[in-house]
C-alpha cells in the first residue's frame, strides 16, 4: 500500500508534540504529588496543565488539517484513477474517504503518544521507585499484545463490511443507470429487493464489527486496570510499613495510569477507526495513472504508433494476445471484426485507459507509459461509441475539445442544424444523459467536440456513425474525412462507408490482428 501523502512530515510534527506532552505529564504529576502531600500549588503545576491543554488543541487542529489535505488528495487521485468498478470508486469518493477521519485525527496522534509517553513515564519511575517501574515495564506489553490479537479479528470483519458496502454502492449505481430498462421489463421491484437484501447484509456486518470493537475496548480497560492495581497494592502495604515516602508513592500512583493511558487509547481508537483504515487502504490501492505514468511530452503532428506483443486481459478472459501492429504517421487504419473482439480495447490501450499486461506501445519510438497522460490525450481527438455529455450548455460541451470556434466545429459535424432547432441555440442547457438530445444528436455533438481539437495529431473514432440515418451519416462522414486530414487515425468500423475512409483495414478476431484487403 502506498504511503499517505505528507505522512512522514506529519509524524515528525506529532513526535515533537508528543515529546512536549510527555514532559508536561511528568511536571504535572510531580506538581500534583507536591500539592496532595501538603506542599501547596506551584506555578509549574499550573503551567504544565495549561501546556497540556494547549498541546491537545494544537494536535487536534493539525490533525484536522492533515486529514482534510489527505482526503482532498485521495479524492483527486480516485477521480483520475483507472478503476474497473466505477461504483466502488463512487463509494470511496463519497462515504469511504470521510470514514478515514477517525484514523487520521484519532488513531495516528495516539500512536505517537503511545510510543513516547510510556517510555518517559517508565524512565521517571525508575528514578523514583525501582519495583513499581519493573512491574509497569513487565505489564505494559500486555496491552498491545491483546490489542493486536483482537485487532486481527476486527480487521477481517471490517474488510468484509467494506466489501459489502462497495458491492452495494456498485449495484445501486447500476440499478439507477438502468432504471428505465428495469421498469420496462418489470424488474424494478425485484432489484429493489436485491438492494434491500444487500443493505441488510451490510448492516449485519457493521453491527458485528461494532460488537467486536466494544468488546475489545472492555478487554483493554480490564488489562490496564489490573496492571495499575498490581502497582497500587504493593505501594499501599509499603506505606503502612513506613518503607516508602508519601510524595514518591503519590507520584507513582499518578504516573502509573499515564503509562497505560496512551496504549489503551491507541487500541480503542484503532478499533473505532478500523473501517476508515480499510477504506484508506482501498483508496490507495486503486490504480492511479499518475502513480505509474511518465512526464515526457509527445512530439507535435501525426505520430507513428507501434504495438509490440501487446496483450490485454479482463480477469481470466484474454481480449488481445501478443498483438504486433504498426501505424505509420498520417496513416488511416480501420479496425473491423465481430462485436467483443477487442477493437474498442485497442483504442483504450492507445488512450492509456487500459495498461497492457505485457508488451508495450511506442509513440514515435517512446513508450506510451513514459508520456504524460494528460498531455498525450490533449493531443488526441477521440469519438467514443457513446459520447459522455455533461450538465451545461451545448457550447460548453463542444468547447471541452479546447478553445475552438464552436460554431465552425458544429458545422463540420453537421450539428449546426440541430442547434438551430434548439430553443436556446448554443446556450441550450443539456441535462442528465444528454437530454433533450437524441442518440444521433449526441453522437454528432461528440464528433464536433473532436473536430474542435484542431491541434490533435491522432484521431481515434469508435464507430461514430453507428446511430445515424443515411443522410446524416453522409454528412458526418464528410466531416470525419476533414477531421482525418493530416492526422494519424484509427477507426473502429462496422459499416463499409466508415471503413472506406481508411487506407488500410485490419481485422480483429480471437485476440489477434490480421491484415485485410480493402474491398
Amino acid at each position: 500500500m502506498p504511503p499517505l501523502p505528507g505522512l512522514r512530515r506529519h509524524f515528525g510534527v506529532l513526535g515533537v508534540l508528543g515529546t512536549l506532552t510527555a514532559a508536561a505529564i511528568l511536571v504535572q504529576a510531580d506538581g500534583l504529588a507536591t500539592l496532595l502531600t501538603g506542599g501547596g500549588v506551584t506555578w509549574t503545576l499550573a503551567a504544565a496543565i495549561a501546556v497540556r491543554v494547549l498541546l491537545a488543541a494544537v494536535q487536534g487542529s493539525l490533525g484536522g488539517r492533515f486529514a482534510a489535505t489527505v482526503k482532498a488528495k485521495l479524492r483527486q487521485r480516485l477521480l483520475g484513477a483507472e478503476a474497473e468498478n466505477p461504483g466502488e470508486v463512487a463509494t470511496l469518493v463519497t462515504k469511504g474517504i470521510d470514514a478515514g477521519d477517525a484514523y487520521l485525527t484519532g488513531y495516528l496522534p495516539t500512536v505517537v503518544l503511545s510510543a513516547i509517553v510510556p517510555v518517559a513515564v517508565v524512565v521517571r519511575l525508575f528514578a523514583a521507585d525501582l519495583s513499581s517501574a519493573l512491574i509497569i515495564t513487565a505489564t505494559l506489553p500486555l496491552i498491545p499484545v491483546f490489542a493486536i490479537l483482537v485487532g486481527q479479528h476486527t480487521k477481517a470483519k471490517t474488510a468484509k463490511q467494506w466489501r459489502l458496502l462497495s458491492q452495494l454502492g456498485g449495484h445501486f449505481l447500476d440499478v439507477v443507470r438502468g432504471l428505465g430498462t428495469l421498469k420496462v421489463f418489470g424488474r424494478a421491484e425485484a432489484q429493489a429487493k436485491t438492494v434491500r437484501a444487500m443493505a441488510d447484509a451490510h448492516t449485519d456486518a457493521t453491527m458485528r464489527t461494532l460488537r467486536v470493537a466494544f468488546l475489545s475496548a472492555l478487554v483493554l480497560e480490564l488489562v490496564a486496570t489490573l496492571s495499575v492495581a498490581l502497582v497500587a497494592v504493593p505501594i499501599g502495604f509499603r506505606l503502612l510499613e513506613g518503607g516508602m515516602v508519601v510524595h514518591t508513592a503519590v507520584l507513582v500512583l499518578l504516573l502509573a495510569p499515564e503509562a497505560y493511558l496512551p496504549l489503551r487509547a491507541a487500541g480503542a481508537k484503532f478499533h473505532a477507526s478500523a473501517e476508515g483504515l480499510a477504506t484508506l487502504r482501498e483508496a490507495l490501492n486503486v490504480h492511479s495513472e499518475d502513480a505509474v505514468r511518465g512526464s515526457r511530452v509527445a512530439g507535435q503532428g501525426a505520430p507513428k504508433i507501434v504495438l509490440e506483443k501487446v496483450s490485454v486481459a479482463y480477469g481470466e478472459e484474454i481480449v488481445l494476445s501478443e498483438v504486433d501492429m504498426t501505424i505509420e504517421a498520417g496513416e488511416h487504419v480501420a479496425l473491423v471484426g465481430p462485436s467483443g473482439a477487442g477493437k474498442s480495447t485497442l483504442l483504450a490501450v492507445l488512450l492509456g485507459f487500459v495498461t497492457p499486461m505485457s508488451g508495450r506501445v511506442l509513440v514515435d519510438g517512446v513508450d506510451l507509459r513514459e508520456l504524460d497522460p494528460s498531455r498525450w490525450r490533449a493531443g488526441t481527438a477521440w469519438v467514443p461509441q457513446r459520447p459522455t455529455l455533461f450538465t451545461g450548455t451545448v457550447e460548453e460541451n463542444i468547447a471541452m475539445g479546447g478553445v475552438p470556434d464552436v460554431q465552425a466545429a458544429a458545422r463540420a459535424a453537421a450539428f449546426d442544424e440541430v442547434v438551430r432547432g434548439l430553443p436556446g441555440g448554443y446556450r441550450t442547457r443539456i441535462g442528465e444523459l444528454g437530454a433533450p438530445l437524441s442518440a444521433g444528436q449526441r453522437q454528432r455533438l461528440g464528433l464536433a467536440r473532436a473536430l474542435a481539437r484542431t491541434e490533435a495529431g491522432l484521431a481515434l473514432l469508435d464507430e461514430p456513425t453507428a446511430r445515424l440515418d443515411a443522410g446524416t451519416e453522409a454528412a458526418v462522414l464528410d466531416a470525419t474525412r476533414e477531421l482525418l486530414t493530416g492526422r494519424t487515425a484509427v477507426l473502429v468500423a462496422h459499416r463499409p462507408a466508415m471503413a472506406g475512409l481508411a487506407t488500410r483495414v485490419l481485422e480483429v478476431r480471437d485476440g489477434a490482428v490480421r491484415e485485410r484487403e480493402l474491398v
